[in-house]
C-alpha cells in the first residue's frame, strides 16, 4: 500500500488544517482512510444478541459507523463516532457461527479498563487481519499526537465509553487525505458468503518466508503425482522409531484466506469435490474461536484394498500468523457425544497439519503454497518402501496426502472462488468525500472508539472487511548456504554494535555470573534437564543491512546483553513488577551496580499460572539516542511496535514445532505487554493469556514441555535504514523444563 504523493505546498496546508482541527500533525497514517462493511456484534439492553451489517470508516485516528456507504449515499449521517486512543487493544477472537454464517471476530478493549470493550466481525480471517493492522496504525497516530503535547488530545478516561447510547460527536480533522482504502466488498458480498465461499477481496501482499530460525528437518522428495510432490523427513534418524514425517506440497492459484476457509469448511457438497476420504464431516463441539472437535466417516471401498465403513473423531486447532500464514493442527480425539457407532469401525487418525503461505509472484493471480504434513509409524513406512512400493498409492496415508492435489484441481475447476478484483483505492477528490468529512466536523473529542461500538437498544453498528496491502512486496531470499554466507558481509561486528548502542565513554564492568542466581539453574551440558543456557544468535535469521531494498536476512550474531539468571515461578494470578520485589536480583547489591538490566516476565496461563522471568545485563550504560535507548525510554506504543521475539524448538514433538513455528512475532501486537521503567532497569510483563491464540499455543506446549528444548531470541525490530542491520538483544535456551519445579513467588 502506498500513500498519495503530496503536492508542493500541500503539506503545509495540511499541517495548518490539522492544527486548526486540534490534530497535532499529519503523519502517513493520518492521510489514509480505511472503509468497508463489517458486522457489529453485541447485546442490547433487554439481553438480545444482535449482529448487524454496518459500514465502518477509519480516517486517521477517528472512526465512524454508518448504516449505508457514505461514499454512495451523500449526506447520510453516522450512527456512531469515536476516537481511537493509544490504549486501544485489538484481539483476534477467531471463528464464530452467527446466524448460520461463519464470521471472524475481533474484540476491542482499553488495556487500562477492560470493561470498555466491543466486538466486530469480518467475513474472512484475512479481512480481520487487515482491519487489525489499520487500527494499529490509528493507534500509533494517537500516540504520536499525544507526544506532540496537545492537551486537547489527552482523553478523559471518564468519558471513553458511552453506555447510555447517545450519539457521540467527533472533532473535525484534516481535510487533505492521501487516499481512501476500501476494505472488502459491499453488503451483497456478505450475503453471498452464506452459500458461496471466497467472494472477498484480494489478499494482502505480505512478504513470506519459511521462518526466522533454522529448522532441523531434512526433506527428500520420494514421490510425485499430479504435480504434487511428496517428501520424507530423513533427518533425526535416532527418533525414526517414534514416527516418520511425510508431507505433500503444491502451489494453488487462489488466495490463501479462501484456501483456509475451504479446508475448514464442513459443507459436505463442497468437500465431496476435493476430499475423497474426509468429505463427510460434522461439528461435534466448538471449543473456542480457534479450536473445535469434528466427527467424520469414510468408506474404504474407494481404496482397492479396503472394505467396510470407518469413523473417527479429531480436534482441529488453527493459528493465524502475523505474516498472514495459516497453520491447522489436527489431532485424534475422543468425545462423549460421539461414542463408537454400530456398523462402523472406529479408527484413530494420524496427527497432521496444514500450512498455507502466500507466494509473492509477478502474476496478477494470487498464489499460495499449501503443505500437508502427516505422521505415521516408522515400521509401516519402512515395510511399504521395502516390500510394496507400488502399493503405497492404495493406502489411506497416500489418499490423505493427495488432498493437496484435490484442492488444486478444485480451485482450478472453480475460478470464481479466486477473487477477481483488487482493493478499491479511491482518491480523496471523489464525489461524496467532502460530505462524509463534513459529518465528522465539530464534534466532541471526549468520546473514544468504544463509544462507536457501545451497547444500544436502537443503534446497531459495524461490519467490515479489509483489503490492506503492505507497502512493498520485495523478493524473499532463500535461506540456503550461499545466501547465508553472503549475509556475513553486512553483519555488524560485536565492537561496532556495542559502540552504536552502548556508551563507549564508560569503561565496561565485569559481570560475574556467580553473583546472580535464579530459581532455575544454569545447565552445562546439552543433555541437562530442567535448566537454562545462553546460546549464541547463530540459529536465528534477522534483518540485514539491505532488508528494506531486497528483504534479505542474515545470521544473528552474539547477543548485546548478557543473560544473568532465570526465575521459574508458580503464581496464583499474573504477577507484574517482579523487579520491585525486595528479593529480586535487580534489588541486590550486584544488580544495582549494573548500568542497565532488562527483565522479561513471560506470564504463562495454566493451572496454576507460571512466570518465566529472564534477566539481561549490559556492561555499559545505554546511549540515549540509540535504538535500544529510544526503546527503553520510549512510549508503550513505540515499544509494542518494536518488541520482537523469535522462537525455535530445537528438540520436541513435531506438532509442537509446527504450532510454535520459527517466525518472528511482535509481542506488543500479539499480546498485552506492560512496561515498568525505573532506576537502572526496564521490566516487560508479557501477558500471554491476553490472546486466545497465544493461550491455545501455550496449552499445547505445556503438554510436552518436559521433552522440549526451545531457544528464544529477543530483539528490537528495525524499520528504518539507519537502524539496520538488526541485532539480537538476548537469547535463552530452556532445556526440558519441569512445571512442578516452579517455586511460589
Amino acid at each position: 500500500m502506498t500513500s498519495k504523493e503530496v503536492a508542493p505546498g500541500e503539506d503545509s496546508e495540511r499541517e495548518s488544517l490539522a492544527e486548526d482541527d486540534g490534530s497535532s500533525g499529519s503523519r502517513g497514517s493520518s492521510g489514509i482512510e480505511y472503509s468497508g462493511w463489517v458486522y457489529h456484534l453485541g447485546v442490547n439492553s433487554i439481553g438480545h444478541e444482535y449482529c448487524h451489517l454496518r459500514f465502518l470508516l477509519l480516517r486517521g485516528k477517528y472512526v465512524a459507523m454508518y448504516k449505508r456507504d457514505p461514499h454512495e449515499f451523500s449526506g447520510i449521517k453516522p450512527i456512531r463516532k469515536g476516537v481511537i486512543s493509544h490504549t486501544l487493544m485489538v484481539e483476534e477472537i477467531g471463528r464464530r457461527n452467527i446466524n448460520e454464517m461463519v464470521l471472524y471476530v475481533m474484540k476491542f478493549y482499553n488495556r487500562l479498563d477492560k470493561t470498555k470493550k466491543g466486538e466486530i466481525a469480518c467475513a474472512s480471517p484475512g479481512e480481520a487481519h487487515k482491519w487489525i493492522e489499520a487500527f494499529e496504525q490509528a493507534k500509533q497516530q494517537a500516540d504520536y499526537d499525544l507526544l506532540r503535547g496537545s492537551t486537547r488530545h489527552r482523553l478523559s478516561t471518564e468519558t471513553e465509553l458511552n453506555l447510555d447510547g447517545h450519539r457521540p460527536r467527533v472533532r473535525r480533522y484534516a481535510r487533505d487525505l492521501g487516499k481512501l482504502i476500501r476494505i472488502g466488498k459491499g453488503p451483497e458480498a456478505f450475503l453471498r458468503r452464506a452459500s458461496d465461499l471466497g467472494t472477498n477481496g484480494r489478499a494482502n501482499t505480505y512478504k513470506s518466508d519459511s521462518g526466522d530460525a533454522f529448522e532441523a528437518h531434512e526433506w527428500k522428495c520420494v514421490h510425485a503425482v499430479n504435480g504434487i510432490r511428496i517428501f520424507e523427513d530423513v533427518a533425526n534418524s535416532k527418533q525414526r522409531a517414534k514416527g516418520v514425517l511425510l508431507k505433500s506440497v503444491g502451489v494453488i492459484d487462489a488466495d490463501l484466506d479462501t484456501v483456509f476457509e475451504v479446508i475448514l469448511s464442513l459443507e459436505r457438497q463442497k468437500r465431496y469435490e476435493w476430499d475423497m476420504l474426509t468429505g463427510h464431516l460434522e461439528l461435534v463441539e466448538s471449543i473456542d474461536g480457534h479450536c473445535d472437535v469434528v466427527y467424520g466417516i469414510y468408506d474404504t471401498k474407494y481404496l482397492s484394498w479396503g472394505s467396510g465403513k470407518q469413523d473417527f473423531v479429531f480436534s482441529r486447532r488453527w493459528l493465524h500468523g502475523q505474516d498472514g500464514a495459516y497453520t491447522i493442527l489436527q489431532f485424534p480425539a475422543v468425545h462423549k457425544k460421539k461414542p463408537p457407532r454400530s456398523g462402523y469401525r472406529r479408527t484413530k487418525i494420524n496427527p497432521s497439519t496444514w500450512e498455507i503461505r502466500r507466494l509473492n509472484t509477478s502474476s496478477s493471480t494470487p498464489k499460495c503454497l499449501v503443505t500437508q504434513m502427516l505422521e505415521f509409524h516408522f515400521s509401516f513406512w519402512d515395510r511399504w518402501k521395502r516390500m510394496h512400493p507400488s502399493s503405497f498409492e492404495k493406502t489411506l496415508h497416500y489418499a490423505l496426502l493427495c488432498q493437496v492435489a484435490g484442492l488444486r484441481e478444485y480451485f482450478g475447476a472453480n475460478p470464481t472462488l479466486t477473487p477477481d478484483s483488487p482493493s478499491t483505492i479511491l482518491h480523496s477528490k471523489i464525489p461524496g468525500t467532502s460530505s462524509t468529512r463534513a459529518e465528522l466536523e465539530g464534534s466532541e473529542l471526549n468520546d473514544e472508539f468504544y463509544d462507536a461500538i457501545a451497547n444500544d437498544d436502537s443503534l446497531e453498528d459495524e461490519d467490515s472487511d479489509d483489503d490492506y496491502e503492505s507497502p512493498k512486496a520485495g523478493k524473499v531470499k532463500l535461506k540456503n548456504v550461499s545466501w547465508a554466507i553472503a549475509g556475513f558481509a553486512f553483519k555488524q561486528s560485536r565492537a561496532s554494535l556495542e559502540n552504536s548502542e552502548l556508551d563507549g565513554s564508560f569503561s565496561p564492568i565485569t559481570i560475574d555470573p556467580s553473583q546472580f542466581h535464579g530459581s532455575l539453574r544454569q545447565g552445562t551440558l546439552d543433555s541437562d534437564r530442567n535448566c537454562w543456557s545462553s546460546p549464541g544468535g547463530q540459529g536465528f535469521m534477522i534483518r540485514g543491512k539491505t532488508y528494506l531494498k531486497d528483504s534479505s536476512k542474515i545470521i544473528g550474531g552474539e547477543p548485546l546483553l548478557k543473560l544473568l539468571a532465570v526465575d521459574w515461578f508458580k503464581v496464583e494470578d499474573c504477577t507484574d513488577t517482579v523487579a520491585l520485589h525486595p528479593k529480586c536480583l535487580v534489588q541486590s547489591e550486584a544488580g544495582r551496580k549494573l548500568p542497565f538490566i532488562l527483565i522479561i516476565n513471560l506470564q504463562i496461563p495454566a493451572k496454576p499460572n507460571y512466570s518465566l522471568v529472564l534477566y539481561y545485563g549490559a556492561e555499559r550504560p545505554v546511549k540515549k539516542d540509540s535504538l535500544l535507548g529510544r526503546f527503553i525510554d520510549g512510549t508503550d506504543v513505540f515499544r509494542d511496535a518494536r518488541f520482537k521475539l523469535i522462537p525455535s524448538i530445537i528438540e520436541g514433538y513435531w506438532m509442537v514445532k509446527r504450532a510454535v513455528g520459527t517466525k518472528a512475532c511482535l509481542l506488543g501486537k500479539a499480546v498485552t505487554c506492560r512496561y515498568l521503567r525505573q532506576d537502572n532497569f526496564l521490566e516487560i510483563d508479557v501477558d500471554i493469556g491476553s490472546s486466545s491464540v497465544a493461550r491455545s499455543i501455550i496449552s499445547l506446549v505445556l503438554g510436552y514441555v518436559t521433552s522440549i528444548v526451545v531457544d528464544l531470541a529477543i530483539l528490537i525490530e528495525a524499520t528504518e535504514e539507519e537502524e539496520l542491520p538488526e541485532y539480537i538483544l538476548g537469547t535463552v535456551r530452556l532445556n526440558r523444563v519441569k512445571p512442578d519445579s516452579a517455586i511460589p513467588f
